[in-house]
């Protein structure tokens, strides 16, 4: 039976090198297959047999210059210059860069100061000796295990042209600086992708557990169990997901939600690993194990994420690994055709060798093929931190193209439960005011939504709800009983029309309230000559939420982008409620099936459109649309909701409360529209230096060591540029 494993390998950035240890671990006995992506630093490995030792995985990528990492470490704090020094001295390959630099460093001060040649040339002698004893290493392993042609044996050709012809110092210093590039290069690498790991450092390692008579007891997270207790004292940060038992607090919910206000918890309300307790002590009953909790997951699905390519990605790649045999092709025949054909000088500081050599090393793809996943994983980690979910590089790629945003209507731009809009006296009695209370009576006996409703606007103006008996429903139209002796009616405008006298003008008032988008109901109660006459006059509406304008109007303002509801609601309450967000077109009345079709409908007129829905009920039009946004992963009422939000959709909004989610909306379209800027720069960068080198080069006015500057340059000007997507 095969099994699957999926390690992290340190300070990977290169495709080469990628390619190198693919090759070498797919040799060994008991792997069936090996895949190793660069973008993400991750190492599949599908085993044969399970008791498989990973031991000589190890020893292949650390062969490599890299190392492979088999459970998450936390992240070392500091100033970022001495984090990097610690990289430097972290392992054999790059302490060897050190010295090779400090050896040319010696061998150019020798020659500044008129030091014999001899000296010079030991002193960069043993720079190219040391510096390149893992670039020699590398391109062997290029040429007989991933029988490929790949930088690091180009570089061995060119500082091997260079030393022949005699150029000892741009040897030397090419060896330096190529091999700092790579360190650089690997560690700006590590920077970009431990931004997203470093969040699994907010949930602590350990946690008060309570025992049967209260007293805590401090434990590793990975020991507690489901159903157990712990304590979270304030200040701590909390170490599970589970659910408060006893005890009130601000929760400061950033690192899971993005919220900049702490949100108030109190008994029965969810909590997650990662926020912040601010000041009261809270008792808390773990609902998730440490390894499934909502952080780790968070974290998992972007590094998953990770993986799934953009498009453009995908095309570099391609590009890469044709361009690189190309330009070495090319690079030979400018070596040999001038002097064979025109008699052109081959050896010598401006020969068509040293031409060839600077050729072969900007021919390196390295800045090309980082700065499309550096970007990508920038972003995705700025999403993540902001509390949002994005599954991939294809999905952020599609979010920047998006010009159609299509919206459920209840329970996304709605609060999805009815309230009292509209309480109207229209008793003849003009000190009558009890139509509420009447009413609410009645109700508060009902499950029904509408029901449901009137009592809290009761509640809400701190009404005494007064007894009521002999309670029956009216055959789904209302309901009636008696209050305080008299025989009370709530129903429909239709029913009274039917069963109870009313005037005019409350007709008039129901017919408006109605054309609003509104549920009407009517209040009658006996006088005290038992006569039954209206007293009072309700509307019930699905009220749009605070965000929801200001949302539609942020998405406006990006420019090109048209926003569409979808529901099955009636026409009129459609229109009400999309006159009062905003949104440009409602599609009424439809079916599941229906949302699909109107979905694919928007898709067939050539427009990548995006579906915004609660996850679960909405499935088939997120699945339809381009892009699927869900809201609210981490607020879905159960743990297997909100997994099924995590799981199917391609964007997904955590903010407990839709309000706070719908907020995200204008920030990762402009995310994903800045993303693809930022990734479009890098490529013409890349590309542009190359070929302003390679001009230069065939004119024959560069040198090697401004060929290797250009090329660290460029990997270096992609990588900061794609890290400016972090924040």
């Amino acid at each position: 039976m095969t099994e699957t494993r999926s390690y992290t390998i340190k300070g990977l950035s290169c495709i080469d090198c990628a390619g190198r240890i693919e090759a070498a671990v797919g040799q060994l006995k008991g792997v069936e297959q090996c895949a190793v992506d660069h973008a993400t630093g991750k190492l599949t490995v599908w085993f044969a047999a399970p008791e498989f030792d990973v031991a000589p995985i190890a020893r292949i990528v650390k062969d490599t210059g890299h190392e492979l990492v088999t459970e998450r470490r936390r992240t070392q704090g500091g100033h970022p210059l001495v984090q990097f020094a610690r990289f430097l001295l972290g392992s054999r390959e790059t302490t060897w860069t050190v010295a090779a630099g400090g050896l040319t460093l010696a061998g150019l001060l020798a020659a500044l100061t008129g030091a014999p040649d001899m000296l010079t040339t030991v002193f960069f002698a043993a720079a190219i000796t040391v510096g390149s004893l893992s670039v020699v290493k590398a391109a062997v392993q290029e040429m007989w295990m991933a029988r490929s042609l790949g930088i690091n044996t180009l570089m061995v050709i060119a500082v091997s042209g260079a030393m022949i012809i005699g150029e000892w110092g741009e040897a030397a210093i090419v060896v330096a600086l190529f091999a700092l590039g790579e360190a650089l290069e690997g560690y700006a690498t590590e920077r970009a992708r431990g931004a997203l790991e470093s969040l699994l450092d907010l949930a602590p390692p350990v946690a008060l557990r309570l025992h049967a008579d209260g007293t805590p007891e401090e434990v590793p997270v990975e020991r507690l169990a489901v159903g157990e207790r712990v304590l979270v004292r304030p200040g701590d940060r909390v170490s599970v997901d589970g659910v408060i038992r006893a005890g009130q607090s601000a929760i400061d919910q950033a690192a899971i939600t993005g919220e900049s206000v702490p949100v108030d918890k109190g008994p029965g309300d969810a909590i997650y690993a990662g926020t912040l307790n601010t000041f009261g002590a809270l008792e808390v009953e773990v609902t998730r194990l440490a390894a499934d909790n909502t952080l780790s997951r968070m974290i998992a699905l972007v590094e998953d994420a990770q993986a799934h390519q953009a498009p453009v990605q995908r095309f570099v790649d391609r590009f890469a690994r044709v361009y690189t045999p190309v330009v070495t092709l090319i690079a030979a025949l400018v070596a040999a055709g001038p002097p064979l054909l025109f008699g052109q000088p081959f050896w010598g500081e401006s020969g068509w060798l040293m031409r060839a050599l600077q050729m072969l090393v900007i021919a390196c793809p390295c800045a090309l093929v980082i700065s499309t996943p550096v970007s990508i994983v920038s972003a995705l980690t700025n999403a993540a931190r902001r509390g949002v979910l994005i599954k991939g590089g294809r999905t952020l790629e599609a979010l920047g193209r998006v010009r159609v945003i299509a919206f459920d209507k209840t329970g996304t731009l709605t609060e999805g439960r009815p309230v009292t809009t509209d309480v109207l006296n229209v008793c003849s009695d003009a000190a009558c005011t009890n139509g509420l209370s009447y009413a609410a009576a009645l109700e508060v006996q009902s499950s029904h939504p509408l029901a449901r409703a009137l009592v809290a606007e009761a509640q809400a103006q701190k009404m005494t709800l007064p007894a009521a008996q002999e309670v029956n429903l009216l055959s789904g139209r209302g309901v009636t009983g008696r209050v305080n002796g008299a025989r009370v009616t709530v129903a429909s405008h239709p029913y009274f029309d039917t069963a109870i006298p009313h005037p005019a003008a409350v007709c008039a008032a129901a017919e408006r309230l109605s054309a609003e988008g509104k549920t009407v109901m009517l209040v009658s109660h006996n006088d005290a000559q038992g006569n039954a006459g209206v007293c009072a006059v309700f509307a019930v509406a699905d009220t749009a939420r605070a965000m929801s304008r200001q949302v539609i109007a942020d998405l406006h303002a990006l420019g090109g982008i048209r926003t569409v509801m979808l529901t099955g609601d009636s026409r009129p309450v459609a229109e009400a409620i999309a006159a009062q967000v905003g949104v440009d077109d409602v599609r009424a009345g439809l079916l599941p099936e229906d949302k699909v079709a109107a979905i694919r409908a928007l898709a067939e007129a050539g427009r990548i459109t995006a579906m915004v829905g609660d996850g679960v009920n909405d499935a088939p039009a997120l699945a339809q649309a381009d892009v699927g946004i869900a809201m609210g992963g981490a607020a879905t009422s159960s743990a297997t909701a909100s997994a099924q939000a995590m799981e199917t959709a391609d964007v997904v909004l955590m903010d407990d409360g839709a309000n706070a989610a719908l907020r995200h909306l204008p920030f990762i379209v402009a995310l994903g529209r800045r993303t693809r800027r930022v990734i479009g720069a890098n490529i013409a960068l890349a590309l542009g230096i190359k070929a302003l080198v390679f001009a230069l080069a065939i004119a024959g006015t560069a040198t090697l060591w401004m060929a290797i500057v250009a090329d660290v340059g460029a990997s270096l000007a992609v990588i900061l540029n794609g890290m400016r997507l972090r924040r």
